[in-house]
């Protein structure tokens, strides 16, 4: 029997991007909506990404990030995870995610996270992630505290967006 990689699961499969993913890439990344909770808020162009496809070494160590796209087992692309600000000396790295929203609530998300965390433990090294969520984002917290981080701070007016500043909780998964 075939041991499974740890990136991939019954359902999806974590995996770097490809040219093909172009649009599907162009169209996360210029989404405003997406952009509340993002820390870039300025749009891509279709050039650019495909530098960042072709040009980047995709080696976490080098580039410090690192873009995985969340493909389900039909050959879907539904997402991306990223690994972001990775500090290789703490062993640390901040995680987002999005799903496209017609596959929202359907467990993907958790999914993709459980396997993030396998990946990043057994293979990266990485002691411990974190993600930044708005205080009042009810499904981001249930998602990653489902996902066995801890809601460990909150950060008191710490992001501005449509004209007042929100909270924000760091969430933190320390692998053992």
């Amino acid at each position: 029997m075939k041991e499974k990689s740890p990136l991939q699961s019954e359902r999806i499969t974590l995996r770097a991007p490809e040219i093909s993913d172009l649009d599907f890439m162009f169209r996360i990344e210029n989404d405003t909506r997406l952009w509340v909770v993002s820390a870039c808020k300025t749009p891509y162009s279709r050039y650019q990404l495909h530098q960042y496809i072709t040009e980047n070494r995709h080696d976490i160590y080098a580039d410090r990030q690192l873009r995985l796209m969340i493909e389900k087992s039909n050959g879907e692309t539904i997402g991306a995870v990223d690994l972001i600000d990775f500090n290789p000396s703490s062993h640390r790295a901040e995680v987002g995610i999005v799903i496209v929203e017609e596959e929202r609530g359907k467990g993907y998300a958790g999914e993709t996270l459980t396997l993030l965390s396998r990946y990043t433990k057994e293979i990266l090294d990485i002691h411990q992630l974190y993600a930044y969520v708005y205080s009042d984002n009810t499904a981001a917290w249930r998602l990653f505290e489902k996902a066995g981080f801890i809601a460990t701070a909150t950060l008191k007016e710490w992001e501005y967006n449509n004209g007042r500043y929100k909270d924000v909780s760091i969430f933190q998964l320390i692998m053992q």
